[in-house]
């Protein structure tokens, strides 16, 4: 009785939304777009697939292409500069690049920590004119600390690609706590690509999330909506610290190796991260500056008509990053039939002064959006390091 009289407000919250949204000109209209598909919203594999064909995304390798996104690959066309701004319109990266200092680099040798380099990607692009993007570092690139950021022609703000865009595109690339050896073809971002804007507001959360239950407990049972007790209210879910854990995380070490991306599950890990240990009140004592692998609580199940994003916390939970790669697959711990039950979300953590986190407290949060289209592939068909993790992952180039 009491879901029922649940349900009964949320579709009568759903239709007060809708109505408002039609008063302020702001539906969401599922229009026919250009690109031939029968609804809106972010692009799936199979759309970038023709975007790829008709010459719209060149110079790619098709292996990049993922259910909902396209691994961007470095060319070996690389700059070590003392910083970089994004261009103005009708600007270059190369009118930008001749107005700073650079040294021209080689795609092989070492980048060193907290030294900025620019490298030039492989792809170029030339969308459609409803048809723009945004841009997220790869999970092994953010377990790495290792900062990117999209450089487009003409695009003032980082990561983002105007509809209709039409120019080359460059990556910066910061190493914060380890040096790194990169290479020709090697991914560091993806690129998303969408018609439409589709993140679900609060009432589409709420009955969507009843429908496809979207987080789960470690007892294998899932959250209802109503159980989410902190919200900002945005369309987003509030996830929350695992210190409960048999590994509650890492801290990163001062190392003089370089981590080279190419050699999966080479290095010892004793030897760039140590274990961390929650200290005997349950707390656990986060250092200004430093670098952490944690875990979320909660598992987190992604259907196959949804993409998700991990977005910044604000400093009301607290002054600190809580991730860098923030996105994540449809598919993410679905399974082939809709029998995965979550899977926790790896968060790489820097804090910008002194903190002290207990386990259940406020860490990060997702925003879900809907897809186009159910994409042909799905993350948990596709072969990854992190398929089957539990709690806090490093990056895939550890044992």
């Amino acid at each position: 009785m009491v879901f029922r009289i649940f349900a009964f407000w949320l579709c009568l919250a759903y239709y007060v939304d809708n109505m408002r949204r039609k008063k302020s000109g702001k539906s969401k209209t599922k229009t026919k777009s250009t690109t031939n598909n029968h609804s809106v919203g972010a692009l799936s594999y199979q759309t970038i697939l023709k975007l790829v064909e008709d010459g719209s995304i060149k110079t790619t390798e098709l292996e990049n292409i993922k259910p909902a996104s396209l691994d961007l690959s470095l060319s070996d066309e690389i700059y070590k500069v003392e910083g970089i701004f994004p261009p103005k319109e009708k600007e270059t990266v190369r009118d930008v690049l001749e107005k700073i200092r650079k040294q021209k680099y080689s795609l092989g040798k070492t980048l060193e920590k907290d030294q900025m380099y620019i490298v030039r990607l492989n792809e170029t692009l030339n969308l459609p004119r409803d048809i723009y993007a945004f841009c997220n570092p790869k999970s092994t690139t953010g377990r790495l600390d290792t900062h990117v950021r999209l450089i487009a022609d003409g695009m003032s703000r980082y990561d983002s690609v105007r509809a209709g865009f039409s120019g080359e595109l460059w990556v910066s690339i910061v190493p914060r706590t380890f040096s790194i050896k990169l290479y020709r073809g090697l991914s560091v971002n993806q690129i998303r690509f969408f018609n439409a804007d589709t993140r679900l507001t609060n009432t589409e959360l709420a009955i969507a999330m009843e429908k496809h239950k979207f987080l789960w407990r470690k007892n294998g049972k899932p959250y209802n909506y109503d159980e989410i007790k902190v919200r900002d209210n945005d369309g987003s879910l509030i996830l929350t610290l695992d210190l409960e854990h048999k590994n509650v995380g890492f801290e990163s070490i001062l190392s003089k190796t370089p981590i080279d991306l190419v050699k999966i599950k080479f290095y010892d890990s004793r030897a760039f991260f140590k274990p961390i240990k929650r200290q005997k009140n349950g707390y656990l004592y986060l250092k200004k500056g430093s670098f952490y692998i944690l875990s979320t609580n909660e598992a987190v199940r992604i259907p196959p008509d949804f993409a998700c994003e991990m977005l910044p916390m604000d400093e009301r939970s607290g002054d600190f990053r809580s991730h860098y790669a923030g996105f994540i697959d449809p598919g993410w711990s679905y399974g082939k039939n809709g029998e995965g039950k979550g899977r926790t979300l790896t968060l790489e953590v820097r804090p910008f002064e002194d903190l002290i986190v207990r386990h259940g407290q406020p860490i990060a949060k997702v925003s879900l959006e809907q897809m186009c289209e159910t994409p042909k592939k799905i993350y948990d068909d596709m072969s990854s390091n992190y398929v089957k993790q539990s709690g806090p992952k490093l990056a895939k180039q550890f044992k």
